[in-house]
C-alpha cells in the first residue's frame, strides 16, 4: 500500500476550482517533488495533505487512513521560516516537542541532536535575528524533524534564499533525507531544483490543477554526483528538458488565464 494516496482530490473556493481530480500515490521513504506554473494549486495540494484545509471532493489517505486535520505524523516547512523571535534556535526546535509532552531534559538533548543534523552545532543559543536566512531555514527543518513525523512537507522552502545558499541547502536536505529515510513532499516552481532533489517529479497542469505526468528521476548513485557534477551531467540535462517540455504549454496557458482575468 502506498504511504500517501490522493484519490480524485478536488478543491474549490466558491465558484473557483483550484484542484480538479488529483490522483497521485507516494511510496514510504520517497522524495517526491511537485512542480507547476504559478497559480496551479501546488500550495493548496500541500495544505490539504497537511490537514490545514479539507478537500471539496475525493480523499487523501496517509498510511491507509483519511487525512482529516493536522497531525504530528506530518511536519511542515514553509517558505517563511515562522520561527519564534524571542526563542533561541534550540528553543525553537524544542517548541514542537513541548506540545508532545517530551520531558525538558530530553527536549534539550533532542533539539541539539537535530541542530547538529542540519549543521548548526554551536548556534544553539542564537536568536533568529542573529542567524542568516539559510540558517533560519535549517532551524525550521530541524524543528519539523525533531518530533519524528512520518512525512515532511515542504512548500518552496528555499525560494527566498540566494542561489548559493539554496544549492547548499538542497545538498543538505538530500543528506538529511538519506540519513532519516523520511517521506518528503516538496513543492517548487524551479525545474532544476525539482530534478536535483526528487526521485519523482509530479508535473501539474495550469488551473485547475491536475497531475499531468509523473517523471521518475534516476541518476544511479547520487552520492557520487553532487552539486555541479550532477547538474552538469547529460542525464540531468535530459530530465530537465523532459520536465520543461511538460511545463512549457502549462506556463503559457497560465499566463493567458492571468491576462483574461485582468481584462
Amino acid at each position: 500500500m502506498a504511504h500517501i494516496v490522493f484519490d480524485g482530490v478536488r478543491k474549490t473556493f466558491g465558484e473557483f476550482t483550484a484542484l480538479d481530480g488529483i490522483d497521485l500515490e507516494i511510496a514510504d521513504g520517497e522524495f517526491t517533488v511537485v512542480v507547476g506554473p504559478s497559480g496551479c494549486g501546488k500550495s493548496t495540494l500541500l495544505d490539504l495533505l497537511g490537514g490545514l484545509a479539507r478537500p471539496s471532493g475525493g480523499r487523501i489517505l496517509l498510511n491507509g487512513r483519511p487525512v482529516t486535520g493536522p497531525g504530528l505524523d506530518r511536519g511542515i516547512v514553509f517558505q517563511q521560516y515562522a520561527l519564534l523571535p524571542w526563542r533561541t534556535a534550540q528553543g525553537n526546535v524544542e517548541f514542537g516537542l513541548e506540545a508532545t509532552g517530551v520531558p525538558r531534559r530530553q527536549r534539550a538533548a533532542r533539539a541539539r541532536e537535530f541542530l547538529d543534523l542540519v549543521g548548526l552545532t554551536g548556534f544553539e543559543g542564537r536568536h533568529p535575528h542573529e542567524l542568516s536566512g539559510g540558517m533560519r531555514q535549517r532551524v525550521a527543518i530541524a524543528r519539523s524533524l525533531a518530533y519524528d513525523p512520518d512525512v515532511l512537507l515542504m512548500d518552496e522552502p528555499f525560494a527566498a534564499l540566494d542561489a548559493q545558499t539554496r544549492e547548499s541547502l538542497q545538498d543538505e536536505l538530500r543528506r538529511i533525507w538519506q540519513s532519516t529515510g523520511k517521506t518528503i513532499v516538496f513543492i517548487t516552481h524551479g525545474i532544476e531544483e525539482a530534478v536535483y532533489l526528487g526521485q519523482r517529479v509530479a508535473v501539474m497542469t495550469s488551473r485547475p490543477g491536475r497531475i499531468k505526468e509523473v517523471v521518475p528521476v534516476s541518476f544511479g548513485d547520487r552520492s557520487a554526483l553532487l552539486g555541479e557534477d550532477l547538474r552538469s551531467s547529460p542525464e540531468f540535462a535530459r530530465y530537465r528538458h523532459e520536465v520543461w517540455t511538460l511545463l512549457h504549454d502549462e506556463v503559457a496557458r497560465a499566463r493567458q488565464q492571468e491576462k483574461e482575468a485582468v481584462a
